[in-house]
């Protein structure tokens, strides 16, 4: 029988095809424990084997191996509030003598009644400006030291865990998936650069070089000889929304092959991703489980995914359910 070359290519094209889903179907067992089989693990299996095995009409280079995360709600749990607001929070309380002015003045005032509703209302300028107001005038050492104490002294308002362990287990059994197969990991996130910085290397395996995140301006100042660098009160970024991108290219200087998010923060950083030439791929977190975490999307004041699950059929986008996807929510205790 005679073949054209177009023929020889397409069934070339379809024996490389089931090659890689008699290899996944090899592989898939133990891998991503936590994760329920079904069609949302198998997409992220074969992306990432696709995109990692040489000869595969999807084989992407080791450089250009990028994944990035968002971390509040994506990689960790984010109610009942942010857990660097809920940070922020001990430390307007504890300054709080020092600032009279701040039991008239909003967004202070809320924080100091437990007004969460109405800290909440002031958006992304009050949360940064009590960010900026609690993160200023100390040295990066010293702030990293006063957020790791705070994370293992703190407990969890809901599980009474540490908030080191109110981490996703599927999904930290996909970052060290991702990076056995030469994927590089990293973290952008609208929360503070230098409040995660301090512990995403012990939590996530994730190098404190590999986080973008929002961030205060930052001094350099000699004390008693010795030079140092310290927060002032400025703002300087803020990774959130549209900014996502900008940082990733800021910071990175290359467009990232997956996106992970939850929220509505994070259409564009998966909008950018997937627009992308070559293989691509996008995973919106959608937080529907009301008895081992917290169901909400459309019209939380926290993590708000509306527009986001909208676009998601149209762009492509692969939706977890962590009610029907996660066999596991948080890692054991220990």
């Amino acid at each position: 029988m005679v073949q054209t070359i177009g023929q020889e290519d397409v069934m070339k094209k379809t024996i490389a095809g089931m090659l890689f889903f008699i290899t996944l179907n090899a592989f898939a067992q133990g891998l991503l424990p936590a994760w329920n089989e079904g069609p949302t693990k198998q997409a992220l299996l074969s992306f990432i084997d696709k995109t990692t095995t040489e000869g595969s009409p999807e084989f992407v280079p080791i450089p250009e191996r990028i994944a990035v995360f968002d971390n509040d709600g994506t990689l960790w749990s984010e109610q009942p509030i942010y857990v660097q607001i809920a940070f922020t929070f001990d430390r307007i309380k504890a300054l709080a003598p020092q600032h009279p002015e701040w039991k008239t003045t909003q967004p202070f005032k809320a924080v100091l009644e437990n007004d969460i509703k109405g800290v909440m209302a002031t958006g992304n300028k009050g949360l940064f400006e009590l960010i900026a107001a609690t993160h200023a005038g100390i040295d990066t050492e010293t702030f990293q030291s006063m957020v790791t104490h705070w994370l293992k002294t703190t407990p969890h308002p809901r599980t009474g865990r540490p908030y080191t362990e109110m981490v996703y287990q599927p999904m930290l059994e996909l970052l060290a998936h991702l990076e056995s197969r030469g994927y590089k990991t990293y973290i952008v996130s609208g929360g503070g650069i230098q409040f995660m910085r301090p512990w995403t290397e012990m939590v996530y395996g994730i190098p404190p070089e590999r986080v973008i995140g929002s961030s205060i301006k930052t001094k350099f100042e000699v004390v008693n000889g010795q030079p140092r660098l310290v927060g002032t009160p400025e703002i300087q970024f803020i990774d959130d929304g549209e900014n996502k991108p900008i940082g990733i290219q800021e910071r990175i200087g290359r467009r990232p092959v997956m996106a992970f998010g939850n929220s509505d923060g994070d259409l564009e950083m998966l909008w950018w991703t997937t627009a992308g030439k070559g293989p691509r791929f996008g995973m919106l977190i959608r937080h529907t489980d009301d008895v081992r975490e917290v169901a909400y999307d459309r019209k939380s004041s926290i993590g708000r995914l509306d527009k986001a699950l909208d676009m998601a059929p149209e762009k492509g986008w692969v939706v977890a359910d962590m009610k029907n996807d996660w066999k596991e929510i948080f890692p054991p205790k220990k």
